[in-house]
């Protein structure tokens, strides 16, 4: 199927930065849309930002945030800038893809990666 590896987690101090990856590999077909979500304890899971057809970000991340992809390497990056103790969180990536054999879509779930922001 599609699995997906996700890396570039830690620990940060406020104002920092971080840079996430997810690498997917499989029988893609076609990679239809990439994007981060992210739960925090006690907390719904919520959209930070997603890139397809078109780029959306959460209010929260407008402006520190940036989602870029390496289509060639069906990569998605979610570079994090100006971190805040509120983005603490584990942060997951999302792919939604077709896949072959047979020819269908799916939704595929990193396993998430940690992000703490504190001093």
């Amino acid at each position: 199927q599609v699995q997906l590896v996700e890396s570039g987690g830690g620990l940060v101090q406020p104002g920092g930065s971080l840079r996430l990856s997810c690498a997917a590999s499989g029988s893609i077909f076609r990679l239809n849309a990439m994007g981060w979500y992210r739960q925090a304890p006690g907390k719904q899971r919520e959209l930070v930002a997603v890139i397809g057809g078109s780029t959306n970000y959460a209010d929260s991340a407008k402006g520190r945030f940036t989602i870029s992809r390496d289509n060639a390497k069906n990569t998605v990056y979610l570079q994090m800038n100006s971190l805040k103790p509120e983005d603490t969180a584990v942060y997951y990536c999302y792919l939604a893809v077709h896949v072959l054999n047979p020819l269908r879509s799916l939704e595929v779930w990193g396993q998430g990666t940690l992000v703490t922001v504190s001093s």
